[in-house]
């Protein structure tokens, strides 16, 4: 019986289901800015390509 109430008290794995839920978060959020600075990045320097007298490149 004991067993069983250490294994209610225990929250050690719902702590590591904690952290990796925000480290997933976190990870969303950051591909999510690098994808949409990537796309304004690839612009601004297709603007320059295309002002310097260059052919546009594709994405």
């Amino acid at each position: 019986m004991t067993f069983f109430n250490k294994l209610a008290r225990d929250e050690a794995g719902a702590t590591a289901i904690e952290y990796g839920l925000i480290a997933a978060l976190i990870a969303v959020a950051a591909i999510t800015a690098m994808n949409a600075l990537g796309d304004q990045l690839f612009a601004v320097f297709n603007e320059v390509n295309t002002e310097m007298g260059g052919t546009a490149a594709t994405q």
